[in-house]
C-alpha cells in the first residue's frame, strides 16, 4: 500500500456516507435478520466455525446484503475479493479467477468472491462462474434485490445456499438511529445531535425497512442544521421530513391514526363515496400500508357492505388482492384503486351479512332441532329403513325448478333470516323469493 492509498483508506474512515461507517465487524454488531443469522442459525454457524459454502443473499435494498458480506471478509481467513456486477466486466471476473487459482495452487487458501447486484451480469457471465464454484476454486457469495429463482442461472442456484433478508422492522431501524447519534467513533456522537423521538419515528416508519435510507437522512439533518441555544443540533420532525423528502403523515401502525384512516376508508366505501375512499387509500399507501392488509378490507367490504347487491364486487376484490400481490408496489396501487372505485361505487345492502348474524345468534340461543328426515342423507345401504331421505322431492323434476317442501327444521317454520333489499341484482332475488313464497302459500308445484 502506497502513502496515497494510505491516506484515502484514513479519509474514508472519516468521509464516507454514516451508512458505511456504521456497518458491523462482528455478527454481533448486525441488527435483524435473526432468522438467518441467530446464533442456533446454520449462516451463524458456519460464518463463526469458517466453512462458509456458496450462498445467495436475496432482499430489498438496505436490509444487510452487503454487511453480511463485509462481516463474513472480517471473520474468515480465505481471501475475500469482491465485485459489483453494475462496473465489472469479462476482464474483472477473469482477474479474480486467476487470483483464486494462486490462492489455491501456491498457498491452499480458499477465495471468497462476493459479487454485489449479481443479477445484473448476463447468462453468459453467470455461467463463466459455474465451473470454478463447482471445482472450489471460489466460494460464491452473491447479493441481489432481485428474485434469484428468476435472474440467478439455475445450475449456480443448485449450487447455493438461498438466504432470503426481510426488511428491517422499525425498532430495528430505531435502534441504529439512535446508535446512529451517539456513537463518537464511527457516527454523529461528536456533533452533539439530539434525534427527538417524533422524528425518529418518523424516519424509522418512512424508511420502511430501508437501514441505509433513514441513515442517510439523519445524517443530512445532522450535517444541515444549525446549533440551537443549547448547542446541540435538534433533529425535528419537520427536518427528519425535509431529509428524506416526505411529507409527515400521520399514520402509526399500531396506533390511533392507522385505525381512524383504516375506519374512514372502509366508512367511504360503505357510504359509496369513492374520491373519499380512493384519498384514504392513498394515504395509507404513502405512509407504507401492507396492501395485503388494505386488499383484505376492500374483500370484506365487498362481501359485508355490497352483497348480493352486486355480487361482481366480491368477484372484483379478490382478483385485486392477487393481482396486488403479484405485482407489488408500485403497480398495485393501480390495481387497489380500481377495486376501491368499484366496491365504493356499487349498490350496497348487507342483507346477507345481517342473514348469517341472525342466524348465528339463533343457533347460539336456541335448541338445535333435527335436519328434517326427508332432508337428511340417503347416499348409503340401508338408509330408506331409517326413513331417510323419504319423501324428498328433487326441484329439478318440477316446473319452474322449485318444489313445495319445508327446508327449515319442524319448530322453525316461517323463520326469515336473509330479507333482500331493492338495491341492485338484490331487487331481482327479492323478487324471484318472493315468487317462490306465493307459490309455497298456493300449494303449487307439491
Amino acid at each position: 500500500m502506497n502513502l496515497f492509498d494510505y491516506m484515502r483508506e484514513q479519509n474514508l474512515k472519516t468521509e464516507s456516507p454514516l451508512a458505511s461507517r456504521l456497518r458491523p465487524v462482528t455478527l454481533d454488531e448486525v441488527v435483524g435478520q435473526k432468522h438467518i443469522i441467530g446464533k442456533d442459525k446454520l449462516l451463524y454457524r458456519a460464518i463463526q466455525a469458517d466453512k462458509l459454502s456458496s450462498v445467495i443473499f436475496y432482499g430489498p435494498p438496505g436490509t444487510g446484503k452487503t454487511t453480511l458480506a463485509r462481516v463474513i471478509a472480517n471473520t474468515t481467513s480465505a481471501e475475500f475479493l469482491q465485485l459489483n456486477a453494475t462496473s465489472s466486466g469479462k476482464k474483472e471476473m477473469e482477474e479474480m479467477i486467476a487470483q483464486a487459482k494462486n490462492n489455491q495452487g501456491m498457498y491452499g487458501k480458499k477465495t471468497i468472491l462476493f459479487i454485489d447486484e449479481i443479477h445484473r451480469f448476463h447468462k453468459g457471465q453467470q455461467d463463466y462462474l459455474l465451473p470454478y464454484v463447482e471445482d472450489g476454486t471460489i466460494i460464491l457469495i452473491g447479493a441481489t434485490t432481485e428474485n434469484p429463482y428468476f435472474e440467478v442461472n439455475g445450475a449456480l442456484l443448485s449450487r447455493s445456499v438461498i438466504f432470503e433478508l426481510h426488511a428491517l422492522s422499525k425498532e430495528d431501524i430505531l435502534s441504529l438511529l439512535y446508535r446512529a447519534v451517539s456513537d463518537t467513533e464511527k457516527g454523529l456522537g461528536s456533533y452533539h445531535v439530539l434525534l427527538e423521538e417524533d422524528a425518529a419515528e418518523f424516519l424509522a416508519d418512512a424508511a420502511n425497512g430501508d437501514a441505509r435510507a433513514a441513515l442517510t437522512a439523519v445524517e443530512l439533518g445532522a450535517l444541515t442544521t444549525e446549533k440551537s441555544g443549547d448547542g446541540r443540533i435538534h433533529i425535528t420532525l419537520d427536518t427528519a421530513s425535509e431529509c428524506i423528502q416526505k411529507r409527515v403523515v400521520r399514520y402509526d401502525k399500531s396506533g390511533d391514526n392507522h385505525y381512524d384512516t383504516v375506519s374512514a376508508f372502509i366508512k367511504s366505501i360503505r357510504g359509496s363515496d369513492p374520491d373519499a375512499a380512493v384519498y384514504y387509500l392513498a394515504r395509507m399507501l404513502y405512509a407504507g400500508e401492507d396492501i395485503r392488509f388494505i386488499a383484505r378490507r376492500i374483500m370484506i367490504c365487498s362481501a359485508e357492505d355490497v352483497g348480493n347487491a352486486d355480487p361482481q364486487a366480491l368477484q372484483v376484490a379478490v382478483a385485486a388482492c392477487l393481482a396486488a400481490e403479484r405485482l407489488g408496489m408500485p403497480e398495485a396501487q393501480i390495481v387497489l384503486s380500481q377495486a376501491v372505485t368499484y366496491v365504493a361505487a356499487a349498490p350496497k345492502s348487507n342483507a346477507a351479512c345481517e342473514a348469517v348474524f341472525q342466524a348465528m345468534e339463533t343457533v347460539r340461543t336456541e335448541k338445535t332441532p333435527p335436519v328434517p328426515a326427508h332432508l337428511m342423507d340417503a347416499h348409503y345401504k340401508s338408509s330408506a329403513k331409517l326413513g331417510r331421505g323419504s319423501g324428498y322431492k328433487y326441484a329439478h323434476a318440477y316446473p319452474d325448478h322449485y318444489a313445495a317442501q319445508q327446508y327449515l327444521p319442524e319448530g322453525m317454520e316461517g323463520m326469515v333470516f336473509y330479507e333482500p333489499t331493492d338495491h341492485g341484482y338484490e331487487k331481482q332475488i327479492r323478487s324471484y323469493l318472493a315468487q317462490v313464497r306465493e307459490w309455497s302459500r298456493d300449494g303449487r308445484h307439491k
